[in-house]
């Protein structure tokens, strides 16, 4: 009996021994676990965790901690990098965009920087009183010819390094002959002397505005000389920036001590003998763009063979008006009239080179858009600068002209659009 009393509580105890090494081994197990689970959750009963850290001391406290702060930090880092996330991937998704976004801000900058600044020192060289001399006793600058000659002369010189880089050869490689590119090199050279001539007369704005108005004569030459038809949309267009023009042109006279109606008369002849050589440049131009094919034909050719005409109409005028030892004598008593002249020239041939890589990268529509906020912002500088008054009434005017003008830039981007279209949907047929 007592054999047998021994052998029950033995067996007892091993019973409860084996309870005990089970309940440890849950509560272990149970530990264990949550050690692996805290990696993904954070543990919020109070009791759970007190119980866990009674039968764990220091191991899951330290670990609980390290882990929500780990957690705390990976979504501050989250956060700071979202923007920079989503930049990073809509360049990886697009970089196209950017580079084109890049193009385009350099076309833009380059452009208004090259021709604000030649707008600004065509002015300040007709306008500026300079020191007189024996031949020119009114201190103004004798020459509009050689200003001209000054940017032709360089645009020579950027025009036979960009055709010799393109080409490998300056003339060999031309389909046009020179002769070609006399009429329009001829209409240029009047066209840029009536411009300088001008500011003698009338204000920059005043001619800003009114260049503007040539639609009306480049229609008239495209009819004269290519037969081209135009739509009774753009005449009304004409006649709506004509009207304009005239209104700012009326409201902008500011009567001077030195200047009367005939002053004003010469002026406004200058400008018209401007805009309808102009317009017969930019015709003829695309005449031998026809004539010889664009592949034969690209605009640095373009630029050689007009400008390379021009320095020999220019020099030739020159000699001939017997302004050569009258310039001379000028500049060497005013050297800064000859800084004057060199830094309109190198923009001149700087704004050259942006206006063709804009219509090639981009098309001759965006060039419109910057060349007209160029024209609002150069009448801005002029009037601040030289002290031009711009009435309410003449700034109606200059409204007129620059709401037809953007028009004209929606209505071209919409046909330019709606022909792609068609295009597209012909092609998918």
């Amino acid at each position: 009996g007592g054999r047998r009393i021994n052998k029950v509580e033995q067996s007892r105890k091993n019973q409860s021994g084996d309870w005990t090494m089970v309940r440890r081994r849950g509560v272990l197990s149970g530990s264990q676990q949550a050690e692996n689970e805290s990696n993904s959750e954070v543990v919020e009963d109070n009791s759970d965790k007190s119980q866990i850290e009674t039968l764990v001391p220091g191991k899951v406290e330290s670990r609980l901690r390290v882990e929500m702060g780990d957690q705390s930090t990976t979504r501050n880092a989250s956060n700071k990098s979202n923007l920079e996330n989503i930049v990073a991937n809509r360049f990886a998704s697009n970089p196209e965009f950017f580079v084109n976004a890049f193009k385009f801000t350099l076309c833009f900058l380059g452009l208004q920087a090259s021709y604000l600044t030649w707008g600004y020192m065509q002015e300040l060289i007709m306008t500026t009183q300079f020191d007189p001399t024996p031949s020119v006793p009114t201190g103004k600058f004798p020459s509009a010819a050689f200003c001209v000659f000054s940017n032709r002369f360089l645009a020579v010189i950027v025009a036979i390094i960009c055709v010799k880089i393109r080409h490998g050869a300056v003339f060999a490689n031309n389909k046009a002959p020179l002769a070609a590119f006399t009429p329009c090199a001829l209409s240029n050279t009047m066209s840029s002397w009536s411009q300088y001539a001008s500011l003698k007369y009338v204000s920059f704005p005043v001619q800003t505005v009114f260049k503007s108005s040539k639609i009306i004569p480049v229609m008239l030459m495209g009819l004269a000389l290519k037969g081209t038809k135009y739509p009774r949309s753009q005449y009304a267009e004409a006649v709506f920036i004509t009207i304009g023009v005239a209104i700012f042109s009326m409201q902008s006279k500011t009567p001077k001590s030195d200047q009367n109606d005939n002053t004003d008369l010469i002026g406004l002849v200058f400008l018209l003998l401007y805009i309808c050589f102009d317009s017969f440049t930019s015709q003829w131009q695309d005449r031998v763009y026809t004539k010889y094919g664009r592949s034969n034909v690209d605009p640095y050719q373009m630029m050689l063979g007009v400008n390379s005409s021009a320095i020999i109409i220019t020099t030739a005028g020159l000699i001939v008006s017997g302004d050569v030892p009258i310039i001379l004598e000028f500049l060497t008593r005013n050297p800064l009239a000859l800084y004057y002249n060199i830094v309109t020239a190198i923009t001149s041939a700087s704004g050259q080179l942006c206006i063709f890589y804009t219509i090639k990268e981009f098309g001759p529509i965006a060039f419109t858009i910057i060349m007209t906020t160029r024209q609002m912002f150069s009448i801005t500088i002029s009037a601040i600068v030289f002290g031009h008054q711009i009435s309410g009434r003449a700034l109606i005017g200059a409204i007129i002209v620059f709401s037809v003008l953007f028009y004209q830039i929606q209505r071209k981007f919409n046909a330019r659009k709606m022909k792609k279209q068609n295009q597209n949907g012909t092609a998918g047929n």
